[in-house]
């Protein structure tokens, strides 16, 4: 069990951490949207989909590192900013070649950035709810970019959709970890 309290007076970090969870849960639902709808009919809206969606992480977890002490006080996250960003450039390249390779970079890409949400949501365990949820998640995209990559070796073609399933259960998780604050945060207002 979580030995977070609910003191929500004295954790600050929870109250931004809700909207920031709510925000990434429906970026990653617009983003899912987005990609099996228009992304599965326009390659080009789907290469600006593939393209920006680790930038659109890059950014987010630059946005919280900065809002909780700094990308020096925040490792993880700084090392997270920093592959999700080289991850774009990779991507790039790898649709230049073919979908194959872009799924083998979304795959290391899931590994890491997985384990650096893991490591991030258990420093953060005992000062913030909700991290249960974002422990799940990490590791659960760690195994989803070991699959991708097995994937990538096999001579199936890949779609945009492939990758659409994995950002749905990363928009799953967000949400229940901003839920899982609001509820906190709503009966430490009525003790």
């Amino acid at each position: 069990m979580n030995s977070y309290k609910g003191d929500v007076a004295s954790h600050g970090q929870d109250r931004w951490l809700k909207p920031y969870y709510f925000v990434r849960a429906a970026f990653s639902v617009v983003w899912v949207v987005a990609a099996l709808t228009v992304g599965r009919h326009s390659s080009s809206i789907a290469a600006v989909l593939l393209v920006g969606y680790p930038v659109w992480d890059a950014a987010a977890n630059y946005v919280d590192a900065s809002r909780n002490g700094g990308l020096a006080a925040n490792p993880t996250q700084a090392f997270n900013v920093a592959v999700s960003l080289i991850v774009s450039l990779a991507v790039v390249l790898a649709l230049a070649m073919d979908m194959n390779r872009v799924l083998y970079v979304f795959g290391a890409w899931a590994i890491f950035s997985g384990l650096l949400q893991l490591a991030t949501a258990i420093r953060r365990w005992k000062t913030s709810g909700g991290q249960w949820a974002m422990i799940l998640s990490g590791g659960q995209s760690a195994v989803a970019g070991a699959f991708f990559i097995a994937q990538a070796q096999t001579p199936a073609p890949f779609a945009i959709a492939d990758i659409a399933g994995y950002t749905g259960f990363g928009a799953f998780y967000f949400l229940v970890s901003a839920i899982w604050l609001t509820v906190i945060q709503s009966r430490a207002k009525a003790a």
